[in-house]
């Protein structure tokens, strides 16, 4: 195995009635404050109220960034860069879900650079600094509060880019699961996916590592397929809520990478489908993952699924290997597309083919794709074709 570093100094609240604290934490770095938020569901569950509050008695001043859109855009980031520019903003606020934290890690960057924010996510320029950033969320799904990456949007070049430095980390995080009671089950449902995602990346994955790590990893897609009904179905179920709350924000931080040096293979696929189809980001990863996986299997990576069908679904160990894999691909689709609700085909939400080539071009760099099984531009086509 490899060597590995792991320092996530990620400050956690966890739990209710928490926002005593964040007065006091938003005064460690300074006196003006830009609260960012969505479309006002925070408002809805008396949440902005709150912190509004929280924050008018720790005498601090309040500026506002609010409509952050799902699939962040780069047009939000750079105008959340201009109030910081213009207000002399100390400290950043995300309240919501990872698109808010991921547009809000951004600005915080942005402040520190005279263009267009743009230009840090294609690496034109360096991220120099950043503003630091304290997050209350709102939905568990995309682990931005304990991580150090992000990815947005440009409507205008139809792009939709990851970057990840460590000063995009946040300072600290509010997580209380009952901020999560209204979430929809729809919401719930994609989130519920995009955690998975996020383990799977990691846990497909043929080197060899440390067992603790991939018993974690099966640990907590176990919990995802376990809370997740729960949470659809009972909305404020706080122990449900609670789990996937944690479940999300571990699934990402580092923590069960150990050694592994590998590139993801779901996520850039679905990175361009978001692009040009403003999908939510769980929705893409459900269709695609199930496919990729079909896509993916064969006698060289067969072990990887027979762990994965006999630790996470339970499936009968004496079970010749290959039928493990397929029936574990099989129960990994049933989760999703029955379980969950979601839709499975590409059709059912209006995606055609017309774009496939480009996408898929720009999903592997225009060369190859290096994740579990390395993806050519005609291999990606092709599970594009696969989730038609």
């Amino acid at each position: 195995m490899n060597n590995f570093t792991y320092d996530i100094p990620v400050k956690v609240y966890f739990g209710e009635n928490q926002l005593g604290n964040l007065g006091e934490e938003l005064k460690k770095y300074g006196k003006r404050v830009l609260l960012t938020y969505g479309g006002g569901s925070i408002k809805k569950i008396g949440l902005y109220d709150k912190i509004v509050a929280e924050i008018k008695n720790a005498g601090l001043e309040l500026f506002e960034l609010s409509g952050i859109e799902p699939n962040p855009r780069i047009t939000s980031v750079n105008e959340g860069a201009e109030i910081c520019k213009k207000e002399k903003i100390d400290v950043l606020l995300a309240v919501g879900g990872g698109s808010t934290i991921d547009a809000t890690k951004f600005i915080g960057a942005g402040a520190y650079y005279d263009g267009d924010a743009w230009d840090i996510l294609t690496g034109k320029t360096p991220v120099t600094n950043c503003l630091p950033i304290i997050t209350v969320l709102t939905l568990s799904a995309t682990g931005s509060e304990m991580d150090a990456g992000g990815v947005i949007s440009n409507l205008d070049t139809k792009d939709k880019i990851g970057y990840i430095h460590p000063m995009l980390l946040p300072k600290v995080s509010f997580l209380d699961p009952t901020n999560t009671y209204t979430v929809s089950p729809y919401q719930t449902a994609c989130g519920a996916v995009d955690i998975m995602s996020h383990i799977i990346e990691v846990y497909f994955n043929m080197n060899q590592d440390l067992y603790m790590l991939d018993t974690a990893a099966e640990g907590f897609m176990k919990t995802v397929i376990k809370y997740a009904p729960i949470a659809m179905k009972e909305p404020e179920n706080y122990e449900a809520r609670a789990n996937l709350m944690w479940t999300s924000s571990w699934a990402i931080n580092g923590f069960i990478n150990g050694g592994k040096r590998q590139a993801w293979s779901c996520h850039p696929m679905e990175h361009e489908l978001s692009a040009y189809y403003d999908i939510t980001h769980g929705l893409g990863l459900a269709i695609l993952t199930p496919r990729w996986m079909e896509y993916t299997l064969d006698e060289t990576t067969v072990s990887k699924f027979y762990q994965f069908g006999c630790n996470v679904f339970g499936i009968d160990k004496d079970m010749e290997p290959m039928a493990v894999a397929k029936k574990s691909i099989a129960m990994l689709s049933d989760f999703f597309f029955n379980t969950l609700g979601l839709k499975s085909t590409f059709t059912e939400i209006g995606i055609d083919q017309d774009n496939f080539s480009i996408m898929a071009k720009k999903a592997c760099g225009g060369s190859v794709l290096p994740g579990f099984k390395a993806l050519k531009q005609q291999d990606i086509e092709n599970i594009f074709k696969m989730c038609l």
